[in-house]
This record gives C-alpha cells, structure tokens and sequence, in this order.
C-alpha cells in the first residue's frame, strides 16, 4: 500500500476559507484606524506649529511670522524654530492665518483635511474632534 502524506481539496479550501475570514477581520478592525492616525499626525504637527510661532514671536518683539515658512529660516542671528514645512498627511500644505495684531496670539494653523479643500467638515485643528 502507498501512504499519500498529502492535503486533500477539501482541506486547502478549508484553510484557505479560513485565512480569508481571518483578514476580512483584521482589515474591519483596523480599517478605521488609518484616518484616526492621520488625524492625530495633523494635530501634532499643528500643535508643533503653535509652539514654534510662539517662540518666533517671543524673539521678535512681540510680532508673529507672516507666513509658516518664516519658521524655517534664520533671521538676524536668530536660530530657526522647525526644521522643514512638510505638508499635512493628505499632502496639502498647512493652512496659516497670521496674528491681526503683533500684540494679540490669535493666529491659527489647520489643515483642510482629506479631501484637501479648507472650510469644510473635515478640516483638522488643534482643538477639532474629528468623528
């Protein structure tokens, strides 16, 4: 007699069935947490943002960057406050609004969120809580 050591069909379907349940699973359980992630990248990066134009401002008197990339480059001695402007998880540049007044801290940083268009549902900021 010879011994088949070998898989059945029926066997390989059966694992196979298996493995696909098992992924099916683990892509709805984590399927979710790829735009939860980019969210909270965005708000980091933003809140790294505020931090660097409140250092800007502390040594130039008082007086807010006109633009994000004022925060890159050295001026008069001065060190510079982040190292590059990259963009939002999306790829979309940051958005900036700068101070009305040198004297008042009422800037605002955000991105325009996935579908990279600002004023809408989706934007993200530093205190958004995006569902």
């Amino acid at each position: 007699m010879q011994s088949n050591s070998g898989f059945t069909l029926i066997e390989l379907i059966l694992v196979t069935v298996i493995i696909g349940i098992l992924a099916g699973m683990v892509v709805v359980t984590f399927g979710g947490r790829v735009q939860e992630s980019q969210i909270r990248a965005a708000k980091g990066d933003i809140a790294s943002f505020g931090t660097a134009i409140d250092l800007y401002a502390l040594d130039h008197n008082d007086v807010y960057p006109p633009a994000l990339n004022a925060l890159t480059v050295a001026v008069n001695g001065k060190r510079s406050y982040i190292k590059e402007l990259r963009n939002d998880p999306w790829g979309n540049p940051y958005n900036y609004r700068p101070a009305t007044s040198a004297l008042k801290a009422d800037y605002q940083v955000w991105s325009s969120g996935p579908d990279g268009v600002p004023g809408n549902d989706d934007d993200v900021t530093s205190t958004s809580t995006m569902e």
